[in-house]
């Protein structure tokens, strides 16, 4: 995300997914909610994990831009139970992917 003097506090999260379905599930999920404060920008997207061998976008990537630290906070918090959800969610409703992935460790 490019720098904004309107919007000088930023953040990058990378959320790594088992594979590139459940990455993607997540972004669908996560994107329907706009932010309410337009003092806060967000972008979602999925990207490849940096140095792996797998060629899928397995990695959910989020960024913010917010006028203030104090936004950009309340921002991410609100995310974070969103992400947390979803995740949850994931767990229960795909139980074959996530299983394989703990055997696989």
């Amino acid at each position: 995300m490019a720098t904004d003097d309107n919007f000088p506090c930023s953040l990058t999260l990378q959320v790594p997914f088992p594979d590139a379905r459940l990455a993607s599930v997540a972004l669908q999920a996560l994107r329907v909610d706009k932010e309410l404060s337009g003092l806060v920008k967000r972008e979602l997207s999925t990207v490849a994990s940096p140095g792996s061998e797998y060629a899928g976008e397995t990695v959910l990537q989020v960024d913010y831009k917010a006028t203030t630290n104090r936004m950009l906070r309340v921002a991410v918090n609100s995310f974070m139970d969103s992400l947390a959800l979803v995740l949850e969610v994931q767990e229960e409703m795909d139980v074959d992917v996530i299983e394989s992935e703990k055997a696989s460790i």
